[in-house]
C-alpha cells in the first residue's frame, strides 16, 4: 500500500499539474510556442505542451530513479528480512528451552538453545540456560564448554558467568572447583553479596571454618545474613575450629584460639565444654578452674558441672564451697548432687557426700552415683550397703545398653 502511494502521488500530481498549467495558458491570446534544434534537427510545439512534457519526464525520471534505488536497496533488504527472520527464531528457541528447561526437558532445552544461539540478540542467555541444562543431566564437560563459551561472546559479564559456574559447581558437589571460581570472584569485587554467599556455603560444605571465619564480617556489612545468622555460624565455626584443634592434639593451638573466642560464644555451653574438656584432659584443669566456675554462674550446663567436678584442685574444700552455692539454684540436679558427694569424698567429709549421693539417686539414679556411693560405704565398712549399690548401678548400666540397642 505504501508503494502504490509512492507511485501514484506524483502521477497524480503531475497530471493535476499539466492540467492547471494548460488552463492557464488557455487565458493568453498567444500560447506561445517552443523551438529546439540539435544539428539538422528541429522541434517546435506549443509553450503548454512542452510544460506538460517536462512535468511528465520529471515523473518518469522520478519512478526510474526510485525503482533504481529500490533495486540498490534489494540485496540489503532482503539480507535483513532473513536475519530479522532468524532472530525472531531464536528468540522463539530461547523461549521455547526456557520452558523445556522449567518442565525439565533437558536434552531438548539445551539443543534448542545452542541451535539458534548465533542468530540471538541474548546468545549469553541462551548459553547460561544451556549450561544449565547440561548441569541438570550430568554432562559436566558439555557445561563447562557453554560457560567458556558464554564468557567469549561476553567478556564484560564475567562475574554472571562466574557466578553460575559456581552455583552450578556447588549444586553438583564440585565444591573445590566453586571455591577456586569464587575465590577470583571475591577478589575481583569483595564486596559482592551473592558472591560472599556463595562463599560462605562453599566454606561450610568443604569444612573451611577458618576461611567461614575471615568472611563472616563480611557477611554481617554488607547484609548478606542478619546479625543472628551470622553469631549462630561464628559460633559454630569457632565450635568447629576448637574440635579440630583438639582432635589434633594440639594444646597451644586450642589455647591460642581460645583467646580469640567473642566472650559471647565462651559463654556457649557447647563451645565451653570443648574447651574445659580439653584443659582438664591435659591435667590443666587448676588453670581453668576459675573460669569454669565464672562460666557456670553464667549459663548452667550439667556436662560443665560435671567437667568442674572432675578438676583435680588445689583446694579441694574452696571448690566444694563454690559447687554448694549453685545448690541453692538447682537443689535436685542429680549431676550436681553427684559432684558435690564426689568433692565431699575428696574433701574428706563422708557425711556430706553421702547425704549429696543419696539425693542425687533419689533424685535421678545414675551409674556414677551408684558407683560413688558404693566405694565410700565400703570404705567405711558398710559392705553389704556397697554391693547394694554396685548391683543397682550394674542394673542400671545394663537396662541403658538395651535401651541404645533398641532405638
Amino acid at each position: 500500500m505504501k508503494k502504490l502511494i509512492y507511485f501514484l502521488g506524483p502521477l497524480l500530481a503531475t497530471i493535476v499539474a499539466a492540467f492547471l498549467v494548460n488552463y492557464a495558458l488557455r487565458a493568453f491570446d498567444n500560447p506561445g510556442y517552443v523551438l529546439m534544434g540539435i544539428g539538422h534537427w528541429s522541434l517546435e510545439t506549443s509553450l503548454g505542451f512542452f510544460i506538460i512534457g517536462l512535468f511528465f519526464a520529471f515523473y518518469v525520471l522520478y519512478v526510474v530513479f526510485r525503482s533504481l534505488g529500490y533495486l540498490i536497496r534489494l540485496p540489503k533488504q532482503m539480507k535483513n528480512k532473513g536475519k530479522n527472520v532468524r532472530f525472531n527464531r531464536s528468540q522463539e528457541a530461547l523461549i521455547a528451552g526456557l520452558v523445556d528447561s522449567a518442565e525439565g526437558n533437558w536434552e531438548r532445552a539445551e539443543s534448542t538453545l545452542i541451535k539458534h544461539v548465533s542468530h540471538s540478540g541474548a546468545p549469553l542467555i541462551h548459553y547460561l540456560t544451556a549450561a544449565r541444562a547440561a548441569q541438570s543431566r550430568g554432562a559436566f564437560d558439555k557445561r563447562d564448554e557453554y560457560l567458556r563459551k558464554a564468557t567469549d561472546h561476553a567478556p564484560d559479564s564475567s562475574v554472571l558467568i562466574g557466578l553460575t559456574h559456581a552455583e552450578l559447581s556447588l549444586s553438583g558437589n564440585q565444591f573445590d572447583q566453586a571455591l577456586e571460581t569464587l575465590t577470583r570472584l571475591h577478589s575481583m569485587d569483595p564486596t559482592h553479596a551473592s558472591v560472599l554467599k556463595l562463599l560462605h556455603q562453599t566454606y561450610q560444605h568443604l569444612g573451611d571454618w577458618e576461611g567461614l571465619r575471615t568472611l563472616l564480617p563480611s557477611l554481617f556489612t554488607h547484609k548478606v545474613l542478619l546479625e543472628a545468622e551470622v553469631k549462630a555460624l561464628e559460633i559454630e565455626a569457632f565450635g568447629q575450629l576448637l574440635r579440630r584443634a583438639v582432635d589434633k592434639s594440639v594444646l597451644d593451638e586450642v589455647q591460642a584460639l581460645w583467646l580469640e573466642v567473642p566472650e559471647y560464644i565462651k559463654v556457649k555451653a557447647n563451645v565451653a565444654v570443648i574447651y574445659f574438656a580439653a584443659m582438664i584432659n591435659a591435667g590443666l584443669g587448676v588453670q581453668i578452674e576459675e573460669e569454669l566456675a565464672r562460666t557456670l554462674s553464667s549459663v548452667w550446663d550439667e556436662t560443665l558441672v560435671a567437667l568442674y567436678g572432675s578438676i583435680s584442685s588445689a583446694n579441694v574444700a574452696n571448690q566444694l564451697e563454690v559447687a554448694e552455692k549453685w545448690a541453692y539454684l538447682h537443689p535436685e540436679n542429680a549431676v550436681l548432687l553427684a559432684v558435690l558427694g564426689k568433692l565431699a569424698i575428696q574433701a574428706g567429709d563422708t557425711f556430706k557426700a553421702e547425704s549429696y549421693l543419696a539425693k542425687s539417686i533419689a533424685s535421678e539414679p545414675t551409674v556414677n552415683a551408684y558407683q560413688l556411693l558404693g566405694d565410700l560405704l565400703f570404705a567405711q565398712g558398710d559392705k553389704d550397703n556397697a554391693i547394694t549399690c554396685y548391683k543397682n548401678g550394674v542394673e542400671l548400666a545394663s537396662s541403658e545398653v538395651i535401651k541404645q540397642l533398641n532405638r
